[in-house]
This record gives C-alpha cells, structure tokens and sequence, in this order.
C-alpha cells in the first residue's frame, strides 16, 4: 500500500477517534528532523488556543532576553490586585508574591499559572511578542492580550458582568454559546502546523539561543498534567514535553514526544468537544491517543 494511502486511511481513523469521543479535532504530527514525514487533520485552520499562547510569549522572553532586552532575573511584586483569574499557583494566592520574570515563566509553563503569564506579557509586550511569531514563520499565530484579554472578552461577549457568570453561561449544555465566543479573529489564535514548527524550532535550538533553548525545553519536560498528550504514551522510557491549553469546550497540548530508541515527533492537537460539561475524560484522553496513532503510523512508514 502507498504512503499516500496509508496516510489518508490513518487521517479517517483519527477523525473516527475524534467524532467517538465527541470532539471536533485538529492535528498535526511530524517527525522531529525530518518534518515532512507527517499526519494531519486540517493542520492550517485557526482556533483559539487558550494556555497554549504560553509557548510563543515563552520564545518571545528569551529571545529578548538573548538581546539584553530583558533580565530573566528582574524581580516582580504581583499584588493581590494584580490577579488574573485561574486555578493554580500564584492565581490563587491572597498576599504579595515577588518572583523574578524567570521564575514566572516556569510558573506559567508547567502548572500554567495566568497571573505568573500576565506579568511576563506585561514585560514582553505584546506587540513584541506577535513580532516574534512573525520572525519564525508562524503567519496564523497572535498573542493579542493573553488570558487577561481573553476574559475581557469573554464577559462582553456571554453579556454577562463578571468572568464567572461568564464561564457559567459557557458551561451550560442548556444554552447556546454566542457568537464570537469560540472565533479566532478576537482571541489568541494559532493552528497545529504553526505550533509544530514553534516546537520544532525550540527543540532544534533554531528559538533562541542554545542555553535559552534548552532552558524552555526543562520547563515544558516539567508540566505535571499527565491525562492528555501523556496519556497515550504511558511508559517510563518515552519523554512527553507540552503545553496544554483550555477556554471552554476547547482542550488542547502542544507537545514533543521523544521515544527510547532517540527518535521524536512534534504532536499538536486541539480540539472543541460538543458538550459543555467542564469534565470530559474521553475529550482528554483522545489527544494523548490521536497522537499516538499518529506516531505508531510514522514509525510504520519508517519500516518501509
């Protein structure tokens, strides 16, 4: 059988994944070195990618860092004030926290802490920080606001007046969502193949410099959450690197995945489930099997 057609067959067993575990899903999974060996699912459509504007603002500060721009060890007080709603780390703290910028991208990257990426978006800035997209060839990415705008947003769009008559309203599968809410044109945006080329550039030392590349690949080898892209790769010699991201319905990990014998893929998928319900294993444990299914199909063809 063709490459060809192995392809196009392992592309309907991955949309049959997606549609059993009631996602619409995005895909895009390459071999590392050797990108063009790879297996997509509308790879080039943009969607809102939530937390997963954390990889490019990541890039962004140590490429300014690298100029001498910023100071990775500049020290910041976060205010109680200063605040942007999440469910982990400094979010939900109630006093001042003092951290230095390096230390709040590593928050921001492996428990995904808002406040921690708002403070670094504040640094960056984000028009620097789409700059830096651009720079890397990643034409359908924008950062715009991060999270913090992203909730503004939010609000205005659900009519509602606080963030958590917001998420409520986007919670419900007894109310339609409003239009707007899920377009990628008012939010931070990217597509799979946008991401597959950021994680390539990272783990090719292409990102940055050596030292600040190295540096972003520790902290996404760090994430703690494990019931995504890990999950369809539980073993303890298999290396799963990511970012994942969530707003609403949308669930998605931008990851790279390195095997045992020292091959390894850039995995990116997305997906926007059709229910509301904030608990969805079966939405979360397809993005861990999609690529996996992606990868065992990559690995074939290398026999070939």
């Amino acid at each position: 059988m063709s490459a060809a057609r192995r392809g196009g067959g392992v592309t309907r067993t991955i949309r049959e994944m997606f549609a059993d575990a009631g996602v619409r899903g995005w895909l895009h999974v390459a071999e590392l070195h050797r990108p063009e060996a790879r297996v997509t699912v509308d790879p080039d459509e943009p969607v809102p990618m939530g937390s997963v504007y954390k990889v490019p603002l990541m890039v962004a500060f140590c490429r300014l860092a690298d100029a001498g721009e910023i100071d990775p060890r500049r020290r910041v007080t976060l205010e109680p004030s200063h605040r942007i709603a999440g469910p982990t780390g400094i979010s939900i703290l109630q006093d001042p926290v003092e951290m230095s910028l390096r230390d709040l991208v590593v928050m921001m990257m492996t428990i995904s802490d808002n406040t921690a990426a708002d403070a670094v978006l504040r640094a960056v800035g984000a028009t620097a920080a789409d700059a830096v997209c651009r720079e890397l060839g990643l034409p359908d990415t924008r950062i715009l606001g991060g999270v913090a705008e992203t909730w503004a947003r939010l609000v205005t769009e659900t009519g509602t007046e606080s963030l958590a008559a917001a998420m409520e309203r986007l919670s419900s599968n007894d109310t339609t969502v409003p239009p707007g809410v899920y377009d990628p044109v008012s939010k931070a945006s990217t597509t799979p193949a946008d991401m597959a080329r950021l994680l390539r550039a990272i783990w090719t030392g292409r990102a940055a410099s050596p030292e600040r590349c190295a540096f972003m690949r520790d902290v996404m080898g760090r994430q703690p959450w494990r019931h995504r892209l890990a999950s369809g790769f539980p073993y303890d010699d298999v290396t799963v690197s990511g970012k994942t991201g969530t707003f609403g319905a949308m669930r998605h990990e931008a990851g790279v995945v390195e095997l045992a014998d020292g091959s390894a893929y850039t995995a990116v998928v997305f997906t926007r489930a059709a229910r509301a319900d904030a608990t969805l294993p079966r939405a979360d444990a397809v993005i861990g099997a999609a690529a996996r299914t992606a990868v065992e199909e990559l690995r074939g063809r290398e026999g070939t």
